[in-house]
Protein backbone atom coordinates (compact mmCIF):
# COMPACT_ATOMS: atom_id res chain seq x y z
CA UNK A 1 0.00 0.00 0.00
CA UNK A 2 1.22 3.58 -0.63
CA UNK A 3 2.11 5.52 2.08
CA UNK A 4 -0.46 8.50 2.92
CA UNK A 5 0.95 12.07 2.49
CA UNK A 6 1.39 12.25 6.60
CA UNK A 7 3.48 9.34 6.27
CA UNK A 8 5.47 9.99 3.92
CA UNK A 9 5.91 13.60 4.93
CA UNK A 10 7.35 11.23 8.31
CA UNK A 11 9.73 9.20 6.09
CA UNK A 12 10.70 12.12 4.58
CA UNK A 13 12.03 14.00 7.68
CA UNK A 14 13.68 10.68 8.91
CA UNK A 15 15.76 10.14 6.20
CA UNK A 16 16.86 14.10 5.78
CA UNK A 17 17.42 14.10 9.57
CA UNK A 18 19.86 11.10 9.44
CA UNK A 19 21.49 12.80 6.22
CA UNK A 20 22.39 15.69 8.21
CA UNK A 21 22.93 14.33 11.42
CA UNK A 22 25.16 12.11 9.51
CA UNK A 23 23.74 9.09 11.79
CA UNK A 24 21.25 6.22 10.03
CA UNK A 25 17.93 6.86 10.54
CA UNK A 26 15.32 5.44 13.03
CA UNK A 27 14.57 1.21 12.86
CA UNK A 28 10.89 2.01 12.15
CA UNK A 29 11.48 4.11 9.64
CA UNK A 30 14.26 2.01 8.01
CA UNK A 31 11.67 -1.02 8.12
CA UNK A 32 8.42 0.84 7.30
CA UNK A 33 10.01 1.91 3.81
CA UNK A 34 12.99 -0.75 3.51
CA UNK A 35 11.19 -2.47 0.66
CA UNK A 36 9.34 0.67 -1.10
CA UNK A 37 11.13 3.65 -1.23
CA UNK A 38 9.90 7.17 -1.74
CA UNK A 39 8.90 7.80 -5.23
CA UNK A 40 10.26 10.84 -6.49
CA UNK A 41 9.48 12.78 -10.03
CA UNK A 42 11.80 15.99 -10.79
CA UNK A 43 10.37 18.13 -13.57
CA UNK A 44 11.39 21.62 -15.15
CA UNK A 45 13.46 23.45 -17.29
CA UNK A 46 17.36 24.04 -17.24
CA UNK A 47 17.43 25.42 -13.34
CA UNK A 48 16.49 21.82 -12.40
CA UNK A 49 18.34 19.94 -15.50
CA UNK A 50 21.69 21.62 -14.35
CA UNK A 51 23.07 22.00 -18.06
CA UNK A 52 26.80 21.40 -18.43
CA UNK A 53 27.88 20.10 -14.86
CA UNK A 54 29.62 16.96 -14.67
CA UNK A 55 28.19 14.73 -15.31
CA UNK A 56 25.52 14.68 -17.81
CA UNK A 57 23.26 11.86 -17.54
CA UNK A 58 21.06 12.92 -20.24
CA UNK A 59 22.83 14.77 -23.04
CA UNK A 60 19.54 16.25 -24.93
CA UNK A 61 18.50 17.49 -22.18
CA UNK A 62 21.88 18.60 -21.11
CA UNK A 63 21.28 17.33 -17.41
CA UNK A 64 23.36 16.36 -14.44
CA UNK A 65 23.15 13.93 -12.10
CA UNK A 66 24.53 16.81 -9.18
CA UNK A 67 21.44 18.90 -10.17
CA UNK A 68 18.83 19.54 -7.12
CA UNK A 69 16.81 16.85 -7.80
CA UNK A 70 19.94 14.87 -7.39
CA UNK A 71 20.57 16.30 -4.24
CA UNK A 72 17.65 16.21 -2.92
CA UNK A 73 16.91 12.43 -3.56
CA UNK A 74 19.98 11.35 -1.72
CA UNK A 75 18.85 13.36 0.95
CA UNK A 76 15.62 12.08 1.34
CA UNK A 77 16.88 8.73 0.04
CA UNK A 78 13.89 8.93 -2.46
CA UNK A 79 13.65 6.75 -5.88
CA UNK A 80 14.14 9.93 -8.64
CA UNK A 81 12.75 10.06 -11.84
CA UNK A 82 14.08 13.01 -13.29
CA UNK A 83 12.90 14.23 -16.67
CA UNK A 84 13.46 17.86 -16.31
CA UNK A 85 15.15 19.20 -19.72
CA UNK A 86 17.15 22.05 -20.81
CA UNK A 87 14.90 25.11 -22.65
CA UNK A 88 11.30 23.64 -21.21
CA UNK A 89 8.13 25.37 -21.01
CA UNK A 90 5.07 24.72 -19.52
CA UNK A 91 3.99 23.30 -23.00
CA UNK A 92 6.31 20.99 -22.90
CA UNK A 93 4.99 19.57 -19.77
CA UNK A 94 2.09 17.91 -21.96
CA UNK A 95 3.73 18.21 -25.58
CA UNK A 96 7.04 16.22 -27.12
CA UNK A 97 10.15 19.10 -26.62
CA UNK A 98 12.66 19.00 -29.61
CA UNK A 99 9.53 16.87 -31.37
CA UNK A 100 10.62 13.85 -29.69
CA UNK A 101 11.36 13.66 -25.94
CA UNK A 102 8.64 12.18 -23.83
CA UNK A 103 5.84 15.25 -21.98
CA UNK A 104 7.03 15.27 -18.43
CA UNK A 105 3.73 14.81 -17.66
CA UNK A 106 3.56 11.33 -18.83
CA UNK A 107 6.45 10.95 -15.56
CA UNK A 108 3.66 11.48 -13.22
CA UNK A 109 1.67 8.19 -11.41
CA UNK A 110 -0.86 8.01 -8.70
CA UNK A 111 1.93 6.48 -6.98
CA UNK A 112 4.04 9.33 -6.70
CA UNK A 113 5.70 10.22 -3.27
CA UNK A 114 7.14 13.51 -4.40
CA UNK A 115 6.98 16.06 -7.08
CA UNK A 116 9.22 18.76 -7.63
CA UNK A 117 9.76 21.86 -10.28
CA UNK A 118 10.86 24.62 -11.57
CA UNK A 119 9.80 26.32 -14.76
CA UNK A 120 8.98 29.60 -16.04
CA UNK A 121 11.90 31.14 -17.66
CA UNK A 122 11.52 30.41 -21.30
CA UNK A 123 7.81 30.96 -20.91
CA UNK A 124 9.00 34.55 -20.75
CA UNK A 125 12.32 35.10 -22.15
CA UNK A 126 14.37 35.66 -19.28
CA UNK A 127 17.71 34.32 -20.69
CA UNK A 128 17.34 36.30 -24.22
CA UNK A 129 16.33 39.81 -22.01
CA UNK A 130 19.73 39.06 -20.19
CA UNK A 131 21.43 38.83 -23.21
CA UNK A 132 19.98 42.12 -24.32
CA UNK A 133 20.98 43.92 -21.47
CA UNK A 134 24.64 43.15 -21.78
CA UNK A 135 26.75 46.36 -22.26
CA UNK A 136 30.78 45.88 -22.67
CA UNK A 137 31.16 49.31 -22.51
CA UNK A 138 30.43 51.80 -19.45
CA UNK A 139 27.70 54.60 -19.22
CA UNK A 140 26.77 56.05 -21.37
CA UNK A 141 27.87 54.49 -24.13
CA UNK A 142 25.54 51.97 -25.30
CA UNK A 143 22.05 51.37 -25.18
CA UNK A 144 20.34 50.67 -21.13
CA UNK A 145 17.86 47.53 -21.72
CA UNK A 146 15.83 49.18 -18.40
CA UNK A 147 15.04 52.42 -20.46
CA UNK A 148 13.92 50.25 -23.57
CA UNK A 149 11.81 48.51 -21.34
CA UNK A 150 10.55 51.46 -20.19
CA UNK A 151 9.94 52.99 -23.14
CA UNK A 152 8.20 50.17 -24.96
CA UNK A 153 5.89 49.46 -21.29
CA UNK A 154 7.87 46.76 -20.10
CA UNK A 155 6.79 43.61 -22.52
CA UNK A 156 8.29 41.03 -20.05
CA UNK A 157 6.74 42.57 -17.00
CA UNK A 158 3.52 42.00 -19.23
CA UNK A 159 4.57 38.51 -20.29
CA UNK A 160 5.07 37.14 -16.49
CA UNK A 161 2.09 38.23 -15.49
CA UNK A 162 -0.08 36.91 -18.14
CA UNK A 163 1.84 33.85 -17.70
CA UNK A 164 0.66 33.36 -14.28
CA UNK A 165 -2.55 31.48 -14.78
CA UNK A 166 -0.54 29.23 -16.90
CA UNK A 167 1.62 27.96 -14.28
CA UNK A 168 -2.21 27.54 -12.00
CA UNK A 169 -3.09 25.09 -14.42
CA UNK A 170 0.22 23.19 -14.27
CA UNK A 171 0.25 22.69 -10.74
CA UNK A 172 -3.29 21.56 -10.92
CA UNK A 173 -2.48 18.89 -13.53
CA UNK A 174 0.23 17.52 -11.86
CA UNK A 175 -1.84 17.07 -8.90
CA UNK A 176 -4.60 15.50 -10.98
CA UNK A 177 -1.58 13.13 -12.40
CA UNK A 178 -0.05 12.47 -9.58
CA UNK A 179 -2.73 13.35 -6.34
CA UNK A 180 -1.34 11.85 -3.38
CA UNK A 181 2.05 13.69 -3.80
CA UNK A 182 4.17 16.47 -2.03
CA UNK A 183 4.19 19.10 -4.70
CA UNK A 184 7.51 21.31 -3.98
CA UNK A 185 8.47 23.87 -6.41
CA UNK A 186 11.94 26.40 -6.65
CA UNK A 187 12.20 29.71 -7.59
CA UNK A 188 14.91 31.33 -9.63
CA UNK A 189 17.98 32.38 -7.57
CA UNK A 190 19.63 35.66 -6.88
CA UNK A 191 21.48 36.33 -10.24
CA UNK A 192 23.14 39.46 -9.40
CA UNK A 193 23.19 42.03 -6.41
CA UNK A 194 21.52 45.78 -6.54
CA UNK A 195 23.67 47.70 -8.87
CA UNK A 196 25.85 44.56 -10.12
CA UNK A 197 29.03 44.83 -10.23
CA UNK A 198 30.43 45.79 -13.98
CA UNK A 199 32.86 45.01 -15.81
CA UNK A 200 32.79 41.62 -13.48
CA UNK A 201 29.52 41.24 -14.90
CA UNK A 202 28.85 43.59 -18.42
CA UNK A 203 25.46 44.80 -17.17
CA UNK A 204 25.00 48.65 -15.89
CA UNK A 205 23.80 48.95 -12.47
CA UNK A 206 20.11 50.07 -13.87
CA UNK A 207 19.70 47.04 -16.19
CA UNK A 208 21.47 44.97 -13.83
CA UNK A 209 18.24 46.20 -11.25
CA UNK A 210 15.53 45.71 -14.03
CA UNK A 211 16.94 42.02 -14.23
CA UNK A 212 16.53 40.89 -10.78
CA UNK A 213 13.13 42.68 -10.87
CA UNK A 214 12.14 40.64 -13.09
CA UNK A 215 13.59 37.60 -11.79
CA UNK A 216 11.72 39.04 -8.85
CA UNK A 217 8.56 38.97 -10.10
CA UNK A 218 8.59 35.85 -11.59
CA UNK A 219 9.50 34.05 -8.61
CA UNK A 220 6.38 36.03 -7.00
CA UNK A 221 4.46 34.43 -9.57
CA UNK A 222 5.36 30.98 -8.63
CA UNK A 223 5.26 31.35 -5.09
CA UNK A 224 1.78 33.27 -5.15
CA UNK A 225 0.17 30.34 -7.84
CA UNK A 226 1.82 27.36 -5.63
CA UNK A 227 0.36 29.07 -2.12
CA UNK A 228 -2.77 29.04 -4.38
CA UNK A 229 -3.00 25.58 -5.79
CA UNK A 230 -1.56 23.51 -2.98
CA UNK A 231 2.27 23.49 -3.48
CA UNK A 232 5.37 24.17 -1.36
CA UNK A 233 7.59 27.14 -2.56
CA UNK A 234 11.02 27.05 -2.39
CA UNK A 235 12.95 30.79 -2.22
CA UNK A 236 16.12 29.86 -3.66
CA UNK A 237 16.47 33.62 -4.32
CA UNK A 238 16.98 34.09 -0.42
CA UNK A 239 19.42 30.60 -0.31
CA UNK A 240 21.49 32.50 -3.23
CA UNK A 241 22.25 35.95 -1.48
CA UNK A 242 25.45 36.91 -1.72
CA UNK A 243 26.38 33.86 -4.02
CA UNK A 244 25.02 35.47 -6.75
CA UNK A 245 27.05 36.51 -10.18
CA UNK A 246 28.90 39.04 -8.72
CA UNK A 247 30.43 36.80 -5.76
CA UNK A 248 34.29 35.26 -6.11
CA UNK A 249 34.45 32.39 -8.12
CA UNK A 250 34.69 30.45 -4.98
CA UNK A 251 31.44 31.85 -3.73
CA UNK A 252 28.93 31.43 -6.70
CA UNK A 253 26.15 29.12 -7.06
CA UNK A 254 25.28 30.67 -10.51
CA UNK A 255 27.69 31.46 -13.14
CA UNK A 256 28.02 34.75 -14.76
CA UNK A 257 28.00 35.41 -18.68
CA UNK A 258 31.72 33.86 -18.54
CA UNK A 259 31.90 30.77 -16.78
CA UNK A 260 34.33 30.08 -13.86
CA UNK A 261 33.67 27.11 -12.98
CA UNK A 262 32.20 23.91 -15.51
CA UNK A 263 28.71 24.93 -15.87
CA UNK A 264 26.60 26.54 -18.19
CA UNK A 265 26.38 30.91 -17.95
CA UNK A 266 23.59 32.01 -15.97
CA UNK A 267 22.72 28.90 -14.46
CA UNK A 268 23.28 26.92 -11.36
CA UNK A 269 27.04 25.63 -10.51
CA UNK A 270 27.82 22.18 -8.57
CA UNK A 271 27.94 24.49 -5.85
CA UNK A 272 24.76 25.71 -6.51
CA UNK A 273 22.76 23.05 -6.63
CA UNK A 274 24.33 21.42 -3.87
CA UNK A 275 22.79 24.18 -1.77
CA UNK A 276 19.18 24.15 -3.60
CA UNK A 277 19.02 20.67 -3.45
CA UNK A 278 19.24 20.60 0.17
CA UNK A 279 16.97 23.47 0.32
CA UNK A 280 14.08 21.51 -1.31
CA UNK A 281 14.49 18.46 0.63
CA UNK A 282 14.43 20.38 4.16
CA UNK A 283 10.74 21.89 2.32
CA UNK A 284 9.77 18.60 0.85
CA UNK A 285 9.99 17.17 4.63
CA UNK A 286 8.74 19.54 6.48
CA UNK A 287 5.79 18.91 8.34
Amino acid sequence: MRPTRARTTAVMAAALSACVIGTAPAAGAVSSKADEPLEYVAIGDSFAAGPLIPGQSQLSCLRSDRNYPAVAAKALGAKLTDVSCSGAKVSDFSGRQFGLLAPQYEALEPGTDLVTLTIGGNDVSLVAQALGCVNLLPKPTGISCADTAAAEGDPTAKAIDAWSATFGQALDEVHRRAPNARVVVAGYATYVRKDGCWPTQPLWDKDANYLQARVNQLNGVLAEQSRAHGATYVDTAAVSAGHDTCAAPAERYIEGLVPTSVAAPLHPNARGMAAFGTAVAQAAARP
